[in-house]
């Protein structure tokens, strides 16, 4: 995740200290994106500025630790730019635990089995959709509305796979998935050279 170029992105907007950094990234993304802890933010910052990118200054305070604010430099706008101008990839790619589940389930040939697991697996997604248009309707950040509908699409979408693995896997009685079940690899054979076998006695 480009949490790094995030913060860039915050600081842009002007100086700002680790706490304050955590509450505006927390505020800016939205809730469904979960905490930033703050200890891993701190390492981004110390990353950020032995690359030149953020500059680092201790302001003193009267009672508390002083207090290090950090600020955007030139490379570190240049590299928000070239992020920013850049489409996204894919972060994790396509691998999924579920897919492996689903995997693991078909090739076992069990019905059953197969049963169970889409139908926990369309359980949470749909407790995750209900979460997240509730947090949607709650919000009042537009950009956190849209972030979160984002998210709702991309749920969609893994229901709309567990309705596709459904209709592949159980709709025929069974004879995909002994299909699937049967296609497996066969014994090891022996080697060509291994010599004839010893007889008996």
């Amino acid at each position: 995740m480009a949490i790094q170029h995030a913060v860039l992105a915050l600081l842009a907007r002007g100086p700002s200290y680790g706490y304050e950094l955590k509450g505006a990234f927390e505020a800016a993304v939205g809730p469904q994106w979960g905490p930033l802890n703050i200890g891993h933010l701190y390492q981004i910052l110390d990353r950020l500025s032995r690359d030149g990118l953020v500059v680092a200054e201790r302001h003193a305070q009267p009672v508390k630790p002083d207090r290090v604010v950090y600020e955007i430099t030139q490379a570190g706008r240049t590299e928000l730019d070239r992020w920013l101008a850049e489409p996204s990839p894919r972060s994790g790619g396509f691998r999924d635990d579920f897919f492996l589940k689903v995997t693991a389930a078909a090739r076992s040939g069990e019905a059953t089995t197969v049963r169970t697991v889409l139908t926990n697996q369309r359980g949470h997604l749909m407790r995750e959709l209900r979460n997240l248009d509730g947090l949607r309707r709650r919000s009042e950040d537009p950009v956190v509305r849209l972030l979160l509908s984002a998210a709702a699409r991309h749920v969609e979408a893994d229901l709309a796979f567990v309705d596709d693995a459904e209709s592949a896997l159980l709709a025929d009685g069974g004879a995909v998935l002994q299909a699937v079940a049967a296609d497996r690899p066969g014994p090891a054979t022996p080697a060509a050279d291994a010599g004839p076998a010893r007889s008996a006695g």
